[in-house]
């Protein structure tokens, strides 16, 4: 029986049994290959995607929870790079070798949703369960300050942090490693 997904705002119909991982599903069936696979176990945050607003771990959640609910992947979270996380992750440089920055994009943009100016901790703890191989989570934590600050001034997207920006960029606690804290 065919399962209707609606995924980046439009429907699909997908032959696949109920109990098959989202993740493979999007990756496999719907050739949406920008959602990674990392761990398989929930663990790494590689595969986030939003289910209704919520950053869900794609690869345990079966494709028949997500049925009927609103899905956004990370090609779905704006066509041009223009969501405010996105500018941001370009403008401070984040990715190394790039492999986490999908899901690690997708949980900041649940985060800011939710939480329009996150605190350090409230950053920290919201990015705990993303594991960045290259140990970028200082500019993680950083974009994720400048994604809020595109979000609330969206005029002053090519100022960087604006005339203070490396001042509290500098200021900012170290993120423990791993992400965890």
């Amino acid at each position: 029986m065919a399962i209707q997904l609606n995924i980046n705002g439009k429907r699909h119909s997908v032959d696949v049994p109920p109990n098959m991982p989202l993740l493979w599903v999007l990756r496999d069936t719907l050739g949406m290959t920008g959602t990674k696979f990392g761990c398989g176990m929930s663990l790494c945050g590689a595969c986030t995607v939003h289910i209704d607003g919520e950053a869900t771990r794609s690869c345990v959640t079966p494709v028949s929870a997500a049925a009927g609910k609103k899905i956004t992947t990370i090609e779905g979270l704006s066509a041009d790079r223009s969501h405010p996380v996105q500018r941001a992750w370009i403008e401070v440089d984040v990715p190394q070798c790039g492999y986490c920055q999908s899901g690690q994009i997708m949980t900041a943009a649940s985060l800011l949703a939710k939480n329009p100016k996150p605190s350090d901790p409230e950053i920290d703890e919201a990015m705990k369960g993303n594991i960045c191989r290259c140990g970028t989570y200082q500019r993680i934590r950083e974009a994720v300050h400048r994604a809020a600050e595109l979000h609330a001034a969206p005029a002053k997207s090519a100022e960087l942090g604006g005339a203070n920006g490396a001042e509290e960029a500098a200021d900012r606690q170290p993120v423990n490693a791993g992400g965890a804290a």
